[in-house]
């Protein structure tokens, strides 16, 4: 994708000075509310001017403060999806799709416009007025949209924040297809690490309007020194695994690159390659190899940092296998089991650490339902 950002702005007083450099995929915005995610996208869309920097994508400078280069946002090819659908009440589905289609250099055939409308699942919505549709039929629709002004970019500004539960998981399933089938490349703001684990490529952490931490998901959410900015009820580290089987007792096991994890069961077949996040509160420690536990999850595991802070926990990285995990305890544990870094320990955790919404399906470096 090659995407390059480098800006600082005054809004008020707030300051922005953020850098971003992404090359494919989903590259995920991600902080606390107040952070600067909304103005970062904006000044990406072109609807906002920063004060300095430079924003180029692929080979075209977008804006650049100091040459005095600044391309309007209708001729930046990206489309935008907001929170809010922000669709036309008065137009029909429909017309709606017919708007976003104006705005294309090359607009889509009518066999990839049909094909798109299927993907979206929204094809027996197209005569339909805006409000007769449910919060998350009016998103997928804005959505189709923005993809059928066919641009370079898509810009996703927490697009499931407005939805409940239910709806966002009616259309989490339409992203990673969009994903899955070679989409534009995305930024997607969000603070909800579920949508992080189904679809993150890349991750971007801002703080108080600063970009302080940046790179793969795997890479950022493994490092125990992230875990503040993170949130310590958030932090864990994504592990892959393949399926291997699915059990009468309602349990799936999932094997990993150093033994098997058994989780409530994922409604995939045999076989299916799957990502999941464990949470670093969830893994519990032990020096010796655990025996007569309820819990069948164990897995040897090696150390591989400790980091420490002001409060009374500590993060620290394990390795087993190939995969990284994340383990949250507190300092009176890891004095009294004198743990160090290179020591060999067992993690332990419980199937339910792992709910289905903590697990994606991962194909091609992708997520698709």
């Amino acid at each position: 994708m090659s995407l390059n950002v480098d800006i600082q702005s005054k809004l008020g007083a707030f300051e922005l000075d953020v850098q971003l450099r992404t090359k494919a995929g989903t590259t995920v915005v991600f902080g606390r509310s107040g952070s600067g995610k909304t103005s970062l996208i904006n000044a990406i869309a072109g609807l906002t001017t920063p004060d300095q920097g430079r924003i180029a994508f692929r080979d075209t400078v977008l804006f650049d403060a100091q040459s005095g280069v600044h391309v309007p946002s209708h001729q930046r090819r990206i489309g935008y999806v907001f929170q809010n659908a922000r669709l036309f009440p008065h137009l029909s589905v429909s017309q709606n799709l017919d708007f976003g289609a104006r705005f294309a250099k090359e607009p889509l055939s009518v066999a990839e416009r049909r094909q798109m409308i299927d993907t979206l699942g929204i094809e027996a919505l197209l005569n339909r007025r805006i409000a007769a549709l449910s919060g998350g039929e009016q998103q997928r629709v804005a959505l189709g949209r923005a993809l059928l002004s066919v641009p370079r970019l898509l810009l996703m500004d927490e697009p499931l924040a407005a939805l409940d539960t239910a709806r966002k998981q009616e259309i989490l399933p339409y992203f990673e297809r969009l994903h899955a089938q070679g989409g534009p490349p995305m930024i997607y703001v969000t603070h909800d690490m579920s949508e992080i684990v189904r679809l993150a490529d890349n991750i971007l952490v801002l703080r108080d309007g600063r970009s302080v931490v940046g790179g793969t998901v795997e890479d950022v959410l493994a490092d125990p020194a992230n875990v503040k900015l993170i949130g310590v009820q958030d932090a864990g580290a994504l592990v892959q695994g393949i399926i291997s089987g699915h059990e009468a007792d309602g349990l799936s096991t999932i094997d990993l690159s150093a033994g098997q994890l058994h989780v409530p069961k994922i409604g995939a077949p045999v076989g299916a390659k799957v990502r999941m996040r464990i949470r670093a509160q969830d893994v519990i420690l032990s020096v010796s190899e655990p025996k007569d536990l309820s819990s069948q999850n164990i897995l040897r595991a090696r150390i591989t940092e400790i980091q420490t802070g002001e409060g009374p926990s500590v993060a620290i990285a394990l390795r087993t296998g190939s995969d990284r995990l994340l383990a949250r305890i507190t300092r009176r544990a890891l004095a009294q089991m004198q743990l160090e870094v290179g020591q060999e320990v067992w993690a332990v955790l419980k199937a339910n650490a792992v709910p289905p919404s903590a697990i994606a399906r991962s194909e091609n470096n992708g997520v698709v339902a």
